[in-house]
């Protein structure tokens, strides 16, 4: 059971209780009357084909108050897209897939590119970024919801914790960030968040001092977590990133946008488990190791927006600073697995620490060698006022494409 500490500067949301689903989700059904709700799941195609998404689908089957299921399915061909118009067929609710390889879509995009107001690359945050066009595009929903599609462990409960905050008419949460314990199989895992971002912010506070954006970074329990709900209105004026850094980029647009007492936190699960990144020790451009590098840029972005100051003695300074306490994380950690009769293997531990030490660094250089990078894809406000129709026709497009296609299907069924 889940302590009832309020750390940092942005709330917690506990699970004190466990408290039946069934009461959840009766509160929610009411909540939907007046509060319309969504749920956005970016998606591979080969996720079609895992462990995970097809029981996420059975999971979602009985989920009484969503109005609008929205999956943004990236590299499908034609073939493809079929079977995923069949495989989401089963879900009761109002739902569409955004064929993103489609010539529809394509067309869109390549119309954005050439105004240079589309992701410049192909990636979890571009498949975001243009589901969360087309949830402005329909305005079904005005609660909204977003989770992986390689959870392992998931359930309903999580879905119904996440959305909670947002959907509640009596709380004034504008964003709710979910976070768990990442404990499965035995072991901890997490080492991304474990060892680089927490480490990484407290060096950071050491190295420059006291900074309110470094504290409500501090403040989160797991700021990688890739779950999180918002009101629709946060969308237009967000501008995330297409690089590994989406889950950073999207808290620190929440700290740009919103005062703190808009945002929360919130426990949506005992046990967590996902597909697994490899380390990549050797290629930082693959695994964990890219990961590292585009999560350090980005909170290093972010600080010079704000009037920090880098150079390369500062980024000298940063990176012993980090792995000091990175090894100090490594030997609480080593504990807490201990007492909680998990495995734990130091080696492995260092060894990352030793890596995130010198992307750390590597990071810091490719910043200041190109001070001009902007990964961030532009808000849907910028993108509307240069097409004031863009949402009609990215609607159109989507609906056009599971009605030409449904309908072929049924033809041939």
């Amino acid at each position: 059971m889940a302590d009832f500490y309020q750390n940092g500067i942005i709330t917690t949301l506990h699970n004190l209780t466990h408290r039946h689903l069934a009461d959840l989700e009766q509160d929610l059904t009411q909540f939907s009357k007046r509060r319309p709700m969504g749920l956005l799941l970016p998606s591979l195609y080969s996720e079609l084909q895992g462990e995970a998404l097809p029981k996420i689908i059975r999971e979602l089957k009985s989920v009484p108050y969503l109005s609008e299921i929205v999956i943004g399915l990236d590299r499908a061909d034609e073939t493809q897209y079929r079977h995923a118009l069949q495989f989401f067929s089963e879900l009761p609710q109002n739902h569409r897939v955004l064929w993103n390889d489609g010539p529809r879509l394509r067309a869109i995009d390549e119309e954005l590119q050439a105004l240079n107001l589309a992701p410049k690359e192909a990636g979890k945050g571009r498949n975001v970024w243009y589901c969360m066009g087309y949830i402005l595009a329909s305005g079904k929903a005005e609660s909204v919801a977003l989770h992986d599609c390689d959870i392992t462990t998931y359930t309903s409960e999580m879905l119904a914790r996440l959305i909670y905050p947002v959907a509640n008419p009596t709380f004034n949460y504008e964003f709710c960030k979910g976070f768990y314990a990442r404990v499965a199989g035995g072991k901890l895992n997490g080492r991304v968040n474990r060892l680089l971002v927490t480490p990484l912010i407290r060096a950071l506070k050491s190295v420059l001092g006291h900074s309110d954006y470094l504290d409500y970074m501090d403040s989160y329990r797991y700021p990688l977590a890739g779950e999180f709900s918002f009101r629709r209105d946060v969308l237009s004026d967000i501008r995330i990133p297409s690089d590994w850094g989406l889950e950073i980029g999207v808290l620190s647009e929440m700290h740009r946008n919103f005062a703190n007492n808009r945002l929360c936190q919130v426990d949506i699960a005992d046990i967590y488990d996902h597909k697994h990144q490899e380390l990549s020790l050797d290629d930082q451009q693959a695994g964990l190791s890219k990961m590292s590098i585009d999560i350090s840029k980005a909170l290093f972005r972010k600080l010079a927006t704000k009037g920090t100051v880098f150079n390369a003695e500062s980024f000298r300074t940063l990176k012993a600073t980090y792995y000091r306490i990175a090894l100090d994380f490594v030997e609480t950690y080593r504990n807490d697995a201990i007492m909680n009769g998990l495995q734990f293997d130091i080696h492995q531990e260092e060894a990352s620490v030793e890596m995130f030490a010198k992307n750390i660094m590597d990071a810091g250089q490719m910043f200041l060698e190109n001070p001009m990078e902007t990964p961030f894809i532009p808000s849907w406000n910028r993108v509307q006022s240069a097409l004031p129709d863009i949402f009609e026709r990215l609607y159109e497009a989507v609906e056009a494409d599971h009605r030409d296609f449904q309908a072929q299907d049924a033809q041939h069924g």
